[in-house]
C-alpha cells in the first residue's frame, strides 16, 4: 500500500525534476541563444563573417557536446561546488545541465537561422536595415517556429539528463529511481518513476508541438 510519505516523496521528485529541467532550459537559452546568433553571424554565409570568431565558438560547442553528460557531470563537480556551494541536489545539477545545454542550444539556433530564406534577408538589406535590425526583426521573427521546436526538443533532452543525474545524487525522479528502484530493488518505485518521466516528457512534447503550430505564420 502506498503511504503518505511515498506520495510526498514522489511529488517532491516531480517538483525537483521540473525545477532542474525548466531552470536549465531557461538559463541554457540565456547563454546559448546569443552564442548561436554569433555562430550564424560570423559564419562564412553570415551577416558579418569572422572566421576566427566562428572557429572558436565552433570548437567550444563541439568539445562540450562530445563529452557524455554523465562524465561531464562528474568533471564539473569542483566547479559546481564553487558556484552553488555543494555538488549534489537539484540546484547543483542545474550547473552541468546548463553547460551541457548551451552549446546544443547554440547549434539549434544556428541551424534555425540558416533556414531563413536568403531573399528575406536581402530585402531587409535593400530597405537599409542594419545587421542588428535584421537579427532582431527578421531572422528571429522568421525562425521563431523552428526555434520553439528546438526549445521543445532541448527541454525533453534535459529532462532525460536530469533523471540521469540521479546516479550521483542529483535529486528529482531520477534520484528516487536510483536510490529505491536500483539500490533497494523496489521494482514498483522504479516503474512509477519511469512512468512519471514518460508522462512529463509527453506533456512537454505535445505542448511544444501545439504552441509551435499556433505560432507558425506559414499556416495562416
Amino acid at each position: 500500500m502506498i503511504g503518505s510519505n511515498f506520495v510526498i516523496m514522489i511529488l517532491e521528485g516531480i517538483r525537483d525534476t521540473l525545477y532542474m529541467t525548466l531552470g536549465s532550459t531557461i538559463v541554457g537559452y540565456i547563454l546559448g541563444l546569443p552564442l548561436g546568433i554569433v555562430l550564424y553571424v560570423t559564419s562564412n554565409k553570415g551577416l558579418h563573417p569572422i572566421p576566427f570568431i566562428y572557429r572558436i565558438g565552433d570548437f567550444i560547442c563541439n568539445i562540450v557536446r562530445s563529452i557524455p553528460f554523465l562524465i561531464l557531470l562528474i568533471l564539473l563537480i569542483p566547479f559546481t561546488r564553487l558556484i552553488v556551494g555543494k555538488s549534489y541536489g537539484s540546484t547543483a545539477t542545474i550547473v552541468p545541465l546548463v553547460i551541457c545545454a548551451a552549446p546544443y542550444i547554440a547549434r539549434v539556433v544556428e541551424s534555425s537561422l540558416n533556414e531563413v530564406d536568403a531573399g528575406v534577408i536581402e530585402a531587409a538589406r535593400a530597405m537599409g536595415a542594419s545587421n542588428f535590425q535584421i537579427i532582431t526583426k527578421v531572422l528571429l521573427v522568421e525562425a521563431k517556429t523552428s526555434l520553439f521546436r528546438g526549445m521543445t526538443i532541448t527541454t525533453g533532452l534535459l529532462l532525460g539528463y536530469s533523471a540521469m543525474s540521479g546516479t550521483v545524487g542529483g535529486g528529482g525522479l531520477g534520484d528516487i529511481a536510483v536510490r529505491y528502484g536500483y539500490y533497494r530493488w523496489e521494482t514498483g518505485t522504479m516503474i512509477i518513476t519511469v512512468l512519471l518521466l514518460i508522462i512529463i516528457f509527453q506533456i512537454i512534447q505535445n505542448l511544444g508541438t501545439y504552441i509551435s503550430g499556433k505560432i507558425d505564420h506559414r499556416k495562416r
